[in-house]
């Protein structure tokens, strides 16, 4: 499937809810993990593996997305047929601290 790249450096983006893991099969609680690194996936309106989520992300705080893709995607549901946009990260880094610090002279 296609992934495009997405450019977020000029844009503000906060944090709206805070991060919820993401479970492959809700029958059996199954927990969804990166195939490259295993690490569970934590669901923010993006994937992001959990180890590249750094800092308190709480509402309202300042991120960096890194590696941003968008991948379009399509499946049939009981003859419904299904589309739509997902969003994936290498990583969410909170700029709250980066904020915080005093700048140098």
């Amino acid at each position: 499937m296609r992934q495009i790249p997405v450019d977020t450096n000029g844009a503000v983006v906060m944090v709206a809810k805070p991060p919820q893991v993401k479970v492959r099969d809700r029958r059996t609680g199954e927990i969804a993990t990166d195939a490259e690194t295993g690490a569970k996936l934590e669901i923010l309106s993006i994937t992001v593996p959990e180890p590249g989520i750094t800092g308190e992300l709480a509402m309202g705080t300042p991120v960096a997305l890194t590696g941003l893709i968008a991948r379009p995607w399509e499946n049939d549901f009981n003859g419904q047929k299904r589309h739509g946009i997902a969003f994936r990260a290498v990583a969410v880094t909170s700029l709250a601290d980066a904020a915080a610090r005093p700048k140098a002279a």
